[in-house]
């Protein structure tokens, strides 16, 4: 062998070697998760934490910015830059008012640095969505019954709203349904229908969204009717844009739609109870809905029976109850999935608590792994893009 040749062999084998030692020893794949919060005591605003992919393991958290009752936040589809509903009845001087505030993510960290807030122009909100062109924000104001609109500026930044709609109406309920709550806002995976969850008038009110200049207009069909006195909250669309779930605060249901999406129409597949045997309990009411990544189930949480709900998915929107499991801690608001589907992470309002759950790829079932850290008043989990 001639020195060339040996200096060649040379070279290959070490990167044989490296390969091998790359494939035997990757790094552990880690995903970042923020959580929203009710401010005071042991919380003070928007917390941090990544999760070990392999283990489910939850780094200890740490804040990320200080904000006013940050009870829900979501991501522009850069994901470089977090908004939050700041869920308070004043605004600065602006009373029946609470605030939307716009972070800048710091990639390194995850830390959130501020760039600005804006009145979101109705009393207590408590859901927003960033629109798919990464140019909006529509956030849904509880105590102000309605929804508003608000530009992003080209730095992140968020201008005043450009359009307040308010809904009208009142439903069977005398203590909750005097008047609209607007609950949630969500946009269909085409960018041109908004569904608004109004617990306060038993509808989920339908609007075509312009993107252009971030206008909501009511579609033809402009509202589905849930059941009187079921409270509709939240909403999550399947990952195959033809079916969705909207889950009942008030009488502890979760109901199953089809949805066409070029004539943005709803249709009722089903209701079904979140609880055991469909048995009620006293003083619970259920919070929030996902869909597992690969489509085959879905999940509620249950307040007050302290669960999540396990709905197992099959044809035509039909949901078969799995069972609920503990999600061992009081008041489970929010919860949320990683995006490979192995780990659901419960938060737990009342018992300060974010306990991890492995996901059983075949049953939906949920296990506890043991995992939990302490978060104060967590009741929003976001995973980062």
């Amino acid at each position: 062998m001639t020195t060339a040749h040996s200096l060649l062999f040379s070279i290959a084998m070490t990167g044989l070697a490296l390969s091998s030692v790359r494939a035997a020893s990757p790094a552990p794949a880690t995903e970042r998760v923020y959580f929203g919060t009710y401010t005071g005591g042991k919380s003070e605003g928007i917390y941090v934490s990544t999760l070990d992919v392999a283990s489910g393991q939850l780094s200890a958290p740490r804040l990320a910015a200080k904000t006013p009752s940050p009870s829900f936040v979501a991501f522009d589809p850069s994901g470089h830059r977090l908004y939050a509903v700041n869920e308070l009845d004043r605004f600065r001087d602006e009373k029946g008012a609470g605030g939307v505030a716009a972070f800048t993510i710091q990639p390194e960290s995850g830390d959130l640095t501020p760039l600005n807030q804006q009145s979101s122009k109705g009393a207590h909100p408590c859901h927003l969505s960033v629109d798919h062109t990464g140019k909006w924000v529509l956030v849904a104001n509880y105590t102000g019954g309605n929804l508003a609109v608000l530009p992003i500026q080209p730095d992140g930044s968020l201008g005043a709203a450009v359009q307040v709609v308010r809904h009208e109406g009142w439903s069977v309920n005398g203590q909750r349904q005097n008047e609209p709550h607007a609950h949630s806002i969500n946009l269909d995976a085409a960018n041109r229908v908004a569904v608004a969850a109004d617990l306060g008038i038993d509808k989920l009110m339908i609007y075509q969204f312009d993107a252009t200049n971030g206008r909501l207009s009511a579609a033809d069909c402009p509202a589905v009717r849930a059941a009187p006195g079921s409270g509709p909250r939240h909403f999550a669309f399947h990952p195959n844009g033809k079916q969705a779930f909207v889950i009942n605060e008030i009488n502890s249901t979760l109901t199953s739609l089809r949805y066409d999406p070029k004539k943005a129409t709803f249709e009722e597949v089903m209701t079904i109870s979140t609880l055991p045997g469909g048995k009620p309990v006293a003083g619970n009411t259920t919070a929030d809905v996902r869909v597992h990544p690969t489509g085959k189930f879905v999940y509620g949480s249950n307040r007050g029976h302290d669960s999540i709900a396990i709905f197992r998915l099959e044809s035509r929107g039909k949901l078969v109850p799995v069972g609920c499991e503990s999600t061992q801690g009081k008041t489970p608001r929010g919860f949320g999935i990683d995006p490979t589907g192995q780990w659901l992470l419960a938060a737990n309002q009342d018992s300060d608590s974010v306990v991890v759950f492995r996901i059983d790829p075949k049953t939906g079932a949920l296990t506890p792994t043991g995992q939990k850290i302490e978060v104060g008043k967590p009741v929003c989990v976001r995973f980062a893009p």
